[in-house]
């Protein structure tokens, strides 16, 4: 196999999103690939991706690699020597197992076929029994120092957009994410919920045409526009009260409040809207289950089951609800229209008293051919 292209590399994949353009080839260095990462890869239309770590390891079943072979990019690893060989910008050529930068032979690497990915995610379903019991094991600890976030210990933020018995939506740039706020345009449109955009989840509002009335999160993956936009900014501060995100939102010029907890933004976006007294929440691309915590790559998620334990009698997950109806075009149902809207017509038109003596002109003209 042979590939010419410009490298693009980050050591975080979602920072690499932003800065590449088609054609391109992506230098990574993330160990089992998630969904939404190789998913954001393919929407970009990247040549290939140069993994400098493993793309899927076996300890779960992670499906990014799937995904970038189905849409035909092909995934080589190398190793993590080659990160530092190549600079951002450079041109490289991939001939086989070589990987050549300016004449020279700059590392090697190996194609990440189909037939591995399978044997991979055989190992990883096989492991999932395993990875569970560990799964739950950390997060019954987590849940031990997290249990304030649920037990009224943590002090939540008051909102300056009035939430009281009003719909909430808050969106997480997460798995389906965008079909499943396509699906839910209608209810947007006609119920009008407060936005909460979790991150980068404002951005994915604005890809809508919507505008996040509050912003949640530590601002590392939302753009400015989308915080210069925001009606209203909480950063999430670790529980000492450090809010690194915070810098950011000052240097803009923009006022935040800041929200100490433990836990994900998500998690916390949530509560905000569960203890500002929202009458309905209804969540987009949040994480769900246990592949998602996975991939979201920490070991316990406590703090999402507390919260969602907490906020759950008021809490809509959204999670694949354009699965539930989908629409489709059928040609039958306007013919049926079309011929139900004819038939007054033509009723109408045959009782006539001139169209009658047409057709007694013309059933009078046809005898006479026929010589009845």
């Amino acid at each position: 196999m042979y590939l010419k292209g410009i490298v693009k590399k980050d050591v975080k994949t979602k920072n690499l999103i932003k800065r590449l353009k088609p054609g391109e080839i992506a230098l990574i260095n993330h160990k089992d690939l998630d969904e939404l990462a190789a998913l954001s890869l393919v929407e970009k239309k990247v040549k290939c991706i140069i993994n400098v770590s493993e793309t899927i390891s076996g300890k779960y079943p992670n499906q990014g690699p799937s995904i970038l072979i189905n849409s035909n990019i092909p995934i080589f690893e190398a190793d993590e020597v080659l990160f530092d060989n190549i600079e951002e910008g450079q041109i490289v050529e991939i001939k086989e197992n070589d990987i050549i930068s300016n004449g020279k032979v700059v590392g090697q690497c190996k194609l990440l076929d189909e037939n591995r990915i399978k044997e991979l995610l055989e190992i990883g379903y096989d492991n999932l029994e395993e990875e569970l019991e560990m799964f739950i094991e950390n997060t019954l600890n987590y849940a031990k120092k997290e249990k304030g976030l649920v037990t009224g210990k943590i002090s939540v933020p008051k909102t300056k957009v009035n939430l009281r018995n009003k719909h909430v939506l808050v969106v997480v740039r997460g798995k389906d994410y965008k079909v499943d706020l396509e699906a839910i345009k209608p209810y947007i449109k006609e119920v009008k919920p407060v936005l909460i955009g979790v991150d980068g989840g404002g951005d994915a509002l604005l890809d809508f045409g919507l505008t996040p009335d509050i912003l949640v999160g530590d601002m590392d993956s939302v753009s400015d526009e989308c915080l210069k936009k925001a009606k209203e900014i909480i950063v999430h501060a670790y529980p000492n009260g450090k809010a690194p995100g915070l810098e950011r939102v000052k240097s803009l010029g923009l006022d935040a409040k800041i929200f100490p907890a433990p836990g994900t933004s998500e998690d916390i976006a949530l509560l905000l809207a569960y203890d500002n007294k929202a009458d309905l929440i209804v969540a987009v691309g949040t994480h769900s289950n246990m592949i998602d915590f996975l991939e979201k790559g920490r070991k316990g998620m406590a703090s999402t089951f507390l919260v969602r334990l907490k906020v759950g009698p008021r809490l809509v997950d959204a999670k694949g609800v354009n699965k539930l109806y989908n629409s489709s075009f059928k040609l039958k149902y306007v013919i049926g229209l079309v011929i139900a809207a004819l038939i007054p017509i033509l009723i109408i038109t045959f009782r006539h008293p001139l169209l009658k003596d047409l057709l007694l002109l013309i059933k009078i003209r046809i005898k006479l051919l026929l010589g009845i």
